[in-house]
């Protein structure tokens, strides 16, 4: 998945009219600091500039070029810009402006000064004209506080600004799979697809579902090789001619998903018919996934796979995004693209879950019920449950702990990002997938979800990262961020 790992340029500024010597003693010290946090780190890669610069160090605008044709070739994703003195702040934001990638700022705390001697550094008095200077040059950044190379808030700032670029990559040029139609009723999950590309660059592909049973054909028949690209997909009428394929016995991956199910959940309940048609469908949507080239799917959950196979698809969503596909139920777009920005803000390593906002707590003012009838991922089973396959449904609760909760919508041509935390509480047991929340102020919520662009769905994913999402929209543009505390007028 493309969002794993970040690529951050890393380029160290100095003024040229300050003494060189400390800059130096700095630039290596900030380097030895970043390498000890990073160590070990597989989301983060430095893209390394300094061996191209004098003295290691960005300073002269005629270097410009060559460090922002370097970071281009390595594919940088975000520009690191840590300042070992007052820094160049001219040079730093033609860098910036001419990449136009995010943008972090930041230097280290200056020593306490010695008496009346000169201050060789005069860092925080630097990032001040940098900041100015990125603002002049109309370029969106990040600032880290100046803190103490030692601090824990300059590890946590790295961490939180890479898992911001990760969400504004996987905004970039995604491509959401829409396989067959909304249902009917759900108005409420109407998208405008130009809007989409125009703005976002997010590309809604229809998928027509006599591909997804085509390729199902195959994959029985024994010729998953004869599964094409887009371009030789066969068309609906060529459904009809699948007779004629050779018979060479079951696809062995047919089998081997089936097991693979059988370790996740009690399947007892389950006939092997069923089974085999829900791993079989499964391998289908991965492989038109593939051939596509798709960052998410919204899938028509309540028709196609009930009509063409006789089975329910929530099990098939809540596994395939256990397998690294972000899928929506319900042909929600606009949920699709924002859970696929909660499993990038967490560096594709926790699945997300799309929920409806359902019950009140029945005891708790503050507590809300998040559920949906079995299309959770089953890697989030809540420790000691077994959970269980049953009428093609995921049945189990989910754990609790800190979740971000998140949905991007659109009215009247604005978008908002809602973007807010609650936590994990005990409630009654229920069907389906299911996980209590408590949240700061629940009549809130549901007022800001009353009166927003926003529905019933809700996405989730655990860990505590609204603030990620709220600086992602600075770069994703045409997006506004949007909390419970926030008032939008519309």
């Amino acid at each position: 998945m493309k969002c794993k790992k970040i690529v951050l340029g890393y380029v160290p500024v100095m003024r040229d009219t300050f003494p060189v010597a400390p800059a130096r003693q700095m630039r290596d010290r900030i380097r030895a600091r970043v390498d000890e946090i990073l160590q070990g780190n597989e989301h983060i890669e430095l893209a390394d500039a300094a061996p191209l610069l004098p003295d290691g160090m960005l300073w002269d605008n005629a270097d410009v070029e060559k460090v922002a044709a370097f970071l281009e070739e390595k594919h940088a994703d975000a520009l690191f810009l840590p300042h070992c003195n007052f820094g160049q702040e001219e040079a730093a934001a033609k860098l910036a402006a001419r990449l136009g990638r995010p943008v972090l700022l930041w230097g280290p705390r200056d020593p306490a000064p010695e008496g009346l001697n000169f201050r060789p550094l005069d860092i925080q008095c630097g990032l001040f004209a940098t900041s100015k200077a990125l603002v002049r040059y109309g370029v969106p950044f990040t600032y880290l506080e100046n803190c103490n190379l030692d601090s824990e808030i300059l590890a946590e700032g790295l961490d939180r600004f890479a898992r911001t670029v990760a969400v504004v990559k996987a905004m970039r040029g995604m491509r959401v799979g829409q396989i067959g139609l909304r249902p009917r009723q759900f108005l409420s999950v109407k998208v405008n697809e130009s809007e989409l590309l125009e703005k976002f660059g997010i590309e809604v592909t229809p998928i027509w579902t006599e591909e997804i049973t085509t390729v199902v054909a195959k994959l029985r028949s024994g010729n998953a090789d004869k599964i094409g690209r887009v371009q030789k997909i066969e068309l609906p009428m060529a459904t009809k001619r699948l007779g004629t394929l050779e018979d060479r016995g079951p696809d062995p991956s047919i089998r081997q998903r089936m097991e693979d199910i059988r370790s996740k959940v009690d399947c007892t309940n389950v006939k092997d018919d069923t089974l085999e048609k829900i791993a079989v469908v499964e391998l289908a949507i991965e492989r038109i996934a593939q051939l596509h080239e798709l960052d998410a799917i919204a899938l028509d959950c309540w028709a196609y796979l009930s009509s063409e196979f006789g089975i329910g698809a929530c099990f098939v969503i809540g596994d395939l995004i256990d397998r690294g596909l972000v899928v929506a139920c319900e042909t929600d777009i606009h949920a699709a693209i924002t859970a696929r920005m909660l499993y990038a803000a967490t560096f594709d390593s926790s699945c997300p879950f799309i929920a409806d906002m359902t019950v009140r707590h029945p005891t708790n003012d503050n507590g809300e019920l998040l559920w949906h009838c079995g299309p959770f991922a089953s890697s989030l089973k809540k420790e000691g449950v077994k959970g269980s396959l049953c009428d093609c449904k995921g049945f189990f609760e989910i754990k609790g702990g800190d979740i971000t909760l998140a949905r991007m919508d659109q009215t009247k041509g604005s978008y908002l990002l809602f973007a807010d935390e609650v936590r994990g509480i005990e409630g009654p047991q229920t069907n389906g997938n299911y996980v209590w929340v408590e949240a700061n102020d629940w009549p809130a919520w549901e007022k800001k979800f009353m009166y927003g662009p926003y529905i019933h769905h809700i996405c989730g994913v655990h860990g505590k990262l609204a603030p990620v999402l709220k600086e992602a929209c600075k770069y994703i543009g045409q997006v506004t961020h949007d909390s419970v505390n926030e008032v939008k007028e519309l």
